[in-house]
């Protein structure tokens, strides 16, 4: 009897799925979630098996070719979840099932582009792109398209290469490369003899006697050694070389053998193990409300979602390492997301600490065979933590438990540049309905958008509304090498409410009154050379990256501008040159003006660089350390910058808002926000709401001891109500001043919004497009979705990324989804919940 399949084809732009029957060969190897090849129309694709149908949709199936992996890559929650996203997110499934797969596995169908050597090239007749291509193919040979892509940048070359295919001049074919990963293998050695037989050794291994000697130490060192090892330590150890290793190999007396090895990228982490602290009384009482969660999965019931509401400092992380605790207990799995890599390092060691030998780490900067490496443990039950960013959503835990989202206010959770264009929270509440997992979603600064599912009762509401006594060691250890004590303070773990740090708003405008030119206020350069006196430790933040935020011309006006994304470009002292932030082109300095040829170059506004210099200049012989984009590229860049200072070889940190995601760092008691209302007044309707949470997590990172802290904020506006309640802690203000505007506005939570995005290199066929789309949007709305309104068609705030121009579109209403439900809209970007309208 026939077996059948509904297999998810992985290949953008196919939304169904499609039935395959299976071979005899595979009839015992196929189950749900197993990643295969299967014929599509004329080329062959990669798959994933959705489950077994009685009966196929076509009287004719075509049979799966191969099988990729013997055991499955997706457990049934994730299927589940890929149907749920692909539903909500109006995305293809399979670009959902690519997300689960590890990076080198999932692969997709390419085309193989090569030169027809019998055809004679006509160049007078070409295109500059099509002469482009012939080029590079007469240079390089034949090429896959994503060689192309990498080759010509920013260009859309497709068009051209299909006129070339029908003038003959070139042949395309389609091809699926194999999976790019695989298990690692190395070689080991291994004694084949008897030990004892080596002590009246009389066999001749060479008839020159250095060499019997050398072959002679191998055995001798193999005998020593208790397990198989490698030839690597025998060559260093023997001065042997891999034709001894034959030799003796061929003789018998020793066995070469490969196995697989993981690429565990903790492997050389250290840790000291740590017991959970006697909890404060309010972090009992929010003990008790998530411990209820977990009762009421005894009786088959999974909670709602626990929103922990905790100031900075509050004891957060105590009681997500109380939850995990609870779940190994229960022999089930954990997940931990944080916002951001940089985070990762720092939540990995306090992981391990309490739960050695049990966590793993996923995220962008490990390589492909140790995140692919990661995925198998996980896959086999061998790591029952798991901590990362975003991604780590999509690791296949079987047995998942604890879902665990530390400051869950933060864009970085939200996918919106790659589709499928997923908001990370909202999945994970899914993902955990769909597993029966306790949910902990943290924040001292939830959205708007979360704290009302809270306050409406969607969300079960734990808060912490105090700091808690922490690292009393630590300060007790920094003051003892000063000579200094410390006042008398409960012990950790005490009901000890620290208070919030102090907060100085400083007015700029009465700064520049007092002839004070430099970006230092008076009162933050007191409170440097406090920091500096004292031997502790301080935070510099300005959310800009650079020396000068852009270079301009005084003569003419003329600015220097990115030529793909019309962004104006930054000036980076350390690189002597100009780069874009977006798509990373760079040039140098212009001398003179391409405009006018003017000689007054001037550089304007403030980024991190700058600040890092200033300080310098400012207080000759601070150590300072930067933490930004530039400072990070290097795998492990994070954890050595963050090391470091922790470590006390710096006494500022100047960062941009990754310095506002999450870190504790006892020895800082002063931050300083260097200009407070960046991206405050953005035409986006989450601007504000950004900037009370960057300043609020920004000015939590001081005073997290003993030690206490302040806050300085600079601004030019300091009447404005973000900088007010951020300045005051007040989130509460904040809330009811936020919703009142937004119910006025109809934004969120009081509507769902849906942005379309058109993007082309022709910013006239751009608009055109977006135009058409507009008015058949308004003959849908009006028959189908009257509640629903329109904003649009418009040019994006940044009109131009990587070089191809943005229109936009945005529906509001109850629910605009259903408008698209059955419409294709190609080549049209769709984000539904969209966390920014830029």
């Amino acid at each position: 009897m026939q077996t059948y399949v509904d297999v998810a084809i992985n290949l953008p732009q196919i939304t169904d799925t499609y039935h395959y029957h299976i071979p005899p060969d595979l009839a015992d190897l196929i189950f749900p979630g197993s990643l295969v090849v299967v014929p599509f129309g004329k080329q062959r694709a990669q798959g994933v098996v959705l489950g077994f149908v009685q009966q196929p949709e076509v009287s004719r199936t075509r049979a799966v070719e191969d099988i990729l992996d013997e055991k499955p890559v997706l457990t049934p929650v994730q299927i589940a979840l890929a149907r749920w996203m692909a539903n909500e997110t109006l995305s293809a499934l399979g670009t959902c099932i690519n997300l689960m797969l590890p990076p080198g596995l999932g692969q997709r169908t390419d085309t193989l582009i090569r030169l027809n050597p019998d055809h004679e090239i006509d160049f007078s007749n070409l295109s500059p792109i099509e002469k482009r291509l012939i080029n590079l193919l007469k240079k390089r040979g034949d090429l896959r398209g994503r060689q192309v892509d990498a080759s010509i940048r920013q260009v859309e070359w497709r068009g051209s290469l299909r006129k070339l295919a029908r003038a003959g001049i070139v042949h395309t074919r389609a091809i699926l490369p194999p999976p790019r990963v695989r298990p690692k293998t190395i070689r080991m050695v291994t004694l084949a003899v008897e030990p004892d037989a080596l002590d009246q050794w009389e066999a001749q291994l060479s008839r020159v006697g250095r060499v019997h000697n050398r072959r002679l130490r191998v055995l001798r060192l193999l005998r020593e050694e208790a397990l198989p090892i490698e030839p690597s330590q025998i060559y260093d150890q023997t001065g042997a070389k891999n034709s001894d290793l034959k030799v003796l190999e061929e003789a018998g007396y020793l066995e070469i053998f490969t196995t697989q090895i993981w690429r565990d990228p903790l492997e050389d982490k250290s840790y000291l193990p740590t017991n959970p602290p006697v909890l404060t009384k309010d972090q009992h009482l929010a003990w008790e409300k998530i411990q209820s969660g977990f009762s009421a999965l005894h009786t088959g019931v999974t909670p709602a979602p626990f929103l922990l509401h905790g100031v900075t400092g509050s004891g957060k992380t105590e009681l997500y390492l109380r939850a995990v605790g609870e779940t190994l207990a229960e022999n089930r799995q954990a997940l931990v997301l944080v916002p951001e890599i940089s985070l990762t390092p720092q939540t990995v060691r306090r992981f391990l600490s309490r739960f050695p030998g049990k966590v793993g780490v996923v995220h962008s900067q490990l390589s492909e065979g140790e995140r692919y490496d990661t995925w198998r443990r996980v896959r086999n039950g061998e790591l029952s933590v798991i901590v990362g960013p975003r991604s780590a959503l999509f690791m296949p835990l079987e047995n998942l438990g604890l879902i665990v989202v530390d400051e869950c206010h933060e864009e970085s959770f939200d996918q919106q540049e790659i589709t499928p264009l997923y908001r990370g929270v909202k999945t994970a509440v899914a993902c955990a309905r769909l597993s029966g997992s306790v949910i902990i979603l943290g924040s001292a600064t939830p959205r708007v958008t979360q704290f009302y599912a809270a306050e409406s009762g969607h969300w079960t509401y734990v808060g912490l509304p105090k700091r808690i006594l922490a690292h009393k060691d630590v300060i007790m250890h920094h003051l003892r090498k000063q000579g200094k004590s410390l006042l008398d303070r409960p012990v950790e773990g005490e009901a000890a409410d620290l208070g919030l740090p102090q907060v100085t708003v400083v007015d700029m405008r009465e700064e520049l009154q007092a002839d004070n030119r430099s970006i230092f206020s008076r009162a933050m350069q007191s409170a440097i050379e406090a920091v500096l006196e004292s031997g502790q430790q301080g935070i510099l933040f300005l959310n800009r990256r650079g020396t000068a935020t852009y270079v301009f011309c005084r003569d003419c006006g003329y600015v220097a501008k990115c030529p793909h994304d019309d962004k104006p470009l930054t000036y980076h002292r350390g690189q002597a040159g100009l780069f874009c932030h977006t798509c990373a082109y760079q040039r140098k300095l212009p001398t003179t003006c391409p405009d006018c040829g003017g000689k007054q170059i001037r550089h304007l506004g403030t980024g991190t660089e700058k600040v890092q210099v200033l300080l310098q200049e400012h207080f000759p012989g601070v150590k300072t350390l930067r933490w930004d984009a530039e400072t990070t590229r290097a795998k492990g860049a994070h954890d050595r910058i963050l090391s470091k200072f922790a470590e006390g070889q710096a006494d500022f940190l100047i960062g941009t808002q990754m310095l506002a995601k999450g870190l504790d760092l006892p020895l800082v008691t002063l931050v300083g926000v260097v200009l407070a209302e960046v991206g405050l007044n953005l035409p986006d309707y989450r601007a504000t709401e950004r900037t009370f949470q960057v300043l609020t997590q920004v000015a939590g990172r001081a005073g997290r001891s003993p030690l206490g802290g302040r806050v300085i904020i600079q601004t030019y506006d300091p009447d404005h109500y973000v900088i007010q309640t951020a300045a005051h802690h007040d989130f509460d203000s904040f809330y009811n001043k936020e919703m009142a505007y937004r119910l006025n506005l109809k934004y969120p939570p009081y509507t769902r919004l849906v942005r379309l995005e058109y993007r082309h290199f022709d910013d006239h066929k751009a608009e055109d497009a977006a135009r058409t789309l507009g008015e058949n949007l308004r003959r849908w709305i009006k028959k189908e979705s009257p509640s629903t309104t329109i904003i649009g068609p418009a040019p994006c705030f940044f009109t131009k990324l990587h070089g191809r121009y943005r229109w936009q579109i945005i529906l509001r209403g109850p629910d605009p989804l259903p408008l698209f439900r059955n419409r294709q809209l190609p080549d049209w970007m769709i984000e539904v919940d969209p966390s920014s309208l830029l």
